[in-house]
């Protein structure tokens, strides 16, 4: 695997930092998830990690990530800027004591932002990178997306990218180094391409009314007579008119361009006439771009991935989709096939590994310093 033999020292926090994690165990790396002495009542991402619990309120607590830290490749911090500083843990401290460390934090503004102490979720960090003012139509309030572009988009891939390229260089260098990734600023980035193209034709209009944002009827989606839908994306002419033959529609019965709403009416009746299977059936292999619009909840029944190689179901019976992107000679193999390991299981192996013996370990958690799920290993 890609990141074979790679340590990962994870301090849990909502859901980026665990993305992130799960990313680099997928690929290969050993991830350790620092937990807090208590535990996580949302955690759906631990599959295939360790987890140790400390309590870094203790000298002892703080002692033990020092040593975890030394003996790791990368450090993921998910705390604002300036906790892990207060807590003796920050990065100009680790990397002293071991300069090969990729120390990343992973934040809502970065650690230099003007906003880089405010707490903020999502809907704020799209908000601040621009891109949210683009998600509106007829003159409503922008509607928030489900926590994915700033959380997991500008968060999580972007972190694993900077580590990425952090390892590269330390392969040069053998030196380790701070990345620094705020949510906002990653989002941002990766909207490059909105930011460059605004003076295009394509977003002449206000938003909501250009191509690309559903302000043409070709290019959005469609309710179907049993309460689903199908995603049209029929902009160029050669696609279009294998979309207008699939709907038996000529130019003249159907002008997409000249009278958008009663284009847009014609087609939402149309649609409405036959089911997203049907519609499905009729537009396979017309090559008009138009799909059905899959459930989240059924996707792995689906014809489109009867091959099992893109979603499986977990020990839970959840839909988990498989690793991507697909590497020919070492591929990721999907670490939620695991179970998710039970809150200080893994506190003795981990302690053990770093030199302590049983005695120190039944020490630690007799003085609260950690947990473990074992009350005592002598």
């Amino acid at each position: 695997m890609a990141l074979k033999g790679l340590k990962v020292v994870e301090i849990m926090g909502l859901a980026p930092g665990p993305l992130c994690g799960t990313i680099l165990a997928d690929f290969g790396a050993t991830v350790t998830v620092v937990q807090r002495i208590e535990p996580a009542p949302f955690d759906v991402m631990s599959n295939g990690k360790k987890l140790l619990s400390i309590n870094l309120k203790t000298k002892e607590g703080v002692k033990v990530m020092r040593k975890l830290s030394a003996n790791s490749d990368i450090f993921l911090d998910t705390f604002r800027p300036g906790v892990m500083e207060n807590l003796g843990l920050g990065p100009k401290l680790l990397l002293q004591e071991n300069p090969r460390l990729v120390y990343a934090r992973l934040t809502g503004y970065g650690q230099e932002g003007y906003l880089k102490t405010e707490a903020g979720h999502d809907i704020n960090y799209v908000a601040m990178s621009g891109i949210l003012s683009l998600l509106s139509r007829n003159n409503q309030p922008p509607t928030p997306p489900v926590n994915l572009l700033a959380d997991f988009a500008g968060g999580s891939l972007m972190c694993v990218l900077g580590i990425l390229l952090a390892l590269f260089e330390r392969s040069e260098s053998g030196k380790g180094q701070i990345v620094d990734c705020g949510m906002t600023e990653g989002l941002a980035y990766l909207a490059t391409w909105l930011f460059k193209s605004r003076r295009l034709p394509i977003w002449s209009g206000k938003p909501g009314t250009n191509a690309l944002d559903g302000g043409l009827s070709q290019y959005g989606t469609y309710k179907t007579r049993d309460g689903k839908f199908m995603a049209v994306g029929a902009l160029e002419p050669q696609f279009y008119e294998n979309f207008l033959r699939a709907l038996d529609l000529s130019d003249d019965e159907y002008s997409q361009i000249t009278n958008y709403d009663t284009s847009r009416n014609k087609l939402e009746e149309i649609f409405l006439t036959k089911t997203q299977n049907e519609w499905s059936e009729i537009f396979e292999n017309t090559n008009a771009c138009v799909t059905p619009v899959l459930d989240l909840d059924s996707i792995d029944k689906s014809k489109y991935y009867s091959n099992g190689k893109s979603f499986y179901r977990d020990s839970a019976d959840m839909i988990v989709p498989e690793t991507a992107p697909k590497l020919s000679r070492t591929p990721g193999t999907s670490v939620g096939r695991k179970p998710i390991p039970v809150h200080g299981q893994h506190t003795y192996e981990i302690l053990r590994e770093l030199g302590y013996s049983n005695q120190s370990i039944n020490a630690l958690v007799q003085n609260g310093c950690v947990y473990s799920a074992q009350k005592s290993n002598l």
